[in-house]
């Protein structure tokens, strides 16, 4: 190169990779400049005339190592976004584990994907997730929720508009869709689009071209789409509410989101995360759980999921009780300082049979079928902690059987 000798440029390369072998060649070269070079990372050191074998073995050397390197390197890629997902994604139920497994394998791709799952699952959490570990990564990331615009306004903020395209419309506006170029829109609550925008939607899907109100222009789009929605698409498209076609585009890649209450093995770990984050943010100890909170905790329908539970550790945490309403809530202390583990397990048990006679049941046997226990056992055990089903409002248990 014009102005720079071959141990500024193995400097300047260096500087963008360390770790890129590099092959110096000289016309001029001796002992002293070679240790200089190779002290300075230069891969290989060759001085002319040299046989032409061994530039090639050199270089042959130098590919071998580089695809070691680079393979390293995805290693390592893949390992920090499995940890990353983990993180993000809390659980070790085996629904959560399927989920991470299946957004890993999507991640990486360029498919667009359904994002099935109840109000506060964690929709745009997973979006997120496989934007963040995606190739556009470094391109925006745009959420918006279809459910929240009005029917007036959603095609003008998705798709854009031209000056004068409608009464009001003063100047060009760009739509959500032309700002997630190069990147990643979340399109939530979608099943909430009128049928008249979903054939928009189809089409952008489709050709990868959005066209903007009042305009004539094609704008080709480098986007990936991810919708969600919290209903059965399936039956939305047989009711005639959803296109069908839209729905079997959009179907190619689904992600559901198992609910809470199926994955109850991680809602202990779930709660005691957000505590312990609620607590670190406003400064506070960590409080721990009572048994019988425990119990109802694991009794909690949570129909609000995820979101639901974090804001009741949020409450937790500054000191203030869980506020679960239900017919499982126990309002009896059961301290658990000094307890020894055996103390604390039947201290648990009692709590979770507590909860569960609480609840509405026609006979005892009920109560036993819900907790999975033979009568036999459930008798034994309300004898042991001291409980009856009678006490409850329930008939006696020889009446109940």
């Amino acid at each position: 190169m014009l102005g720079i000798d071959g141990l500024q440029l193995l400097q300047q390369l260096q500087s963008h990779d360390a770790e890129l072998p590099v092959l110096l060649i000289t016309g001029h070269g001796d002992i002293q400049l070679a240790v200089q070079a190779m002290r300075a990372g230069a891969y290989d050191f060759l001085e002319k005339p040299f046989p032409s074998e061994a530039l090639l073995d050199s270089v042959r050397r130098a590919l071998a190592l580089r695809q070691l390197v680079l393979d390293n390197r995805s290693l390592r890629l893949a390992l920090a976004d499995r940890q990353q997902l983990s993180a993000r994604l809390l659980g070790q139920s085996p629904a959560m584990q399927r989920l991470r497994e299946q957004i890993g394998a999507l991640a990486g791709t360029q498919a667009d994907v359904l994002i099935l799952g109840e109000t506060g699952a964690g929709k745009e959490v997973v979006a997120r997730a496989l934007h963040d570990l995606s190739s556009r990564r470094n391109g925006p990331f745009v959420a918006i929720n279809a459910g929240a615009l009005a029917e007036s306004v959603v095609e003008s903020e998705l798709f854009g508009h031209e000056a004068g395209a409608f009464t009001g419309a003063q100047k060009r506006r760009i739509g959500k869709f032309e700002f997630a170029n190069g990147g990643t829109l979340f399109l939530d609550e979608i099943e909430s689009m009128s049928l008249d925008v979903q054939v928009k939607l189809l089409r952008l899907l489709q050709e990868r071209v959005v066209e903007r109100l009042g305009g004539n222009q094609l704008i080709p789009l480098d986007i990936r789409v991810i919708a969600a929605t919290k209903e059965d698409l399936r039956q939305a498209a047989d009711a005639g509410r959803f296109r069908a076609d839209l729905y079997y585009r959009l179907n190619v890649a689904p992600l559901r989101i198992p609910p809470l209450r199926e994955r109850s093995e991680d809602l202990l770990l779930l709660f005691r995360h957000f505590g312990e984050t609620a607590a670190e943010r406003h400064g506070l100890p960590v409080r721990e759980l009572r048994p019988q909170q425990r119990a109802q905790l694991l009794r909690h329908s949570w129909p609000g999921n995820v979101r639901e539970l974090q804001n009741t550790a949020e409450r937790f945490a500054l000191g203030l009780e869980l506020g679960l309403d239900e017919p499982g809530q126990l309002t009896e202390a059961v301290p658990t300082i000094g307890l020894a583990l055996g103390e604390q397990v039947d201290a648990f048990e009692r709590a979770l049979i507590a909860a569960e006679l609480a609840r509405p049941h026609s006979s005892l046997r009920s109560v036993a079928e819900a907790l999975g226990l033979p009568r036999k056992t459930l008798h034994d055990k309300l004898r042991k902690h001291g409980l009856s089903f009678a006490d409850t409002g329930g008939s006696s248990p020889e009446e109940a059987d």
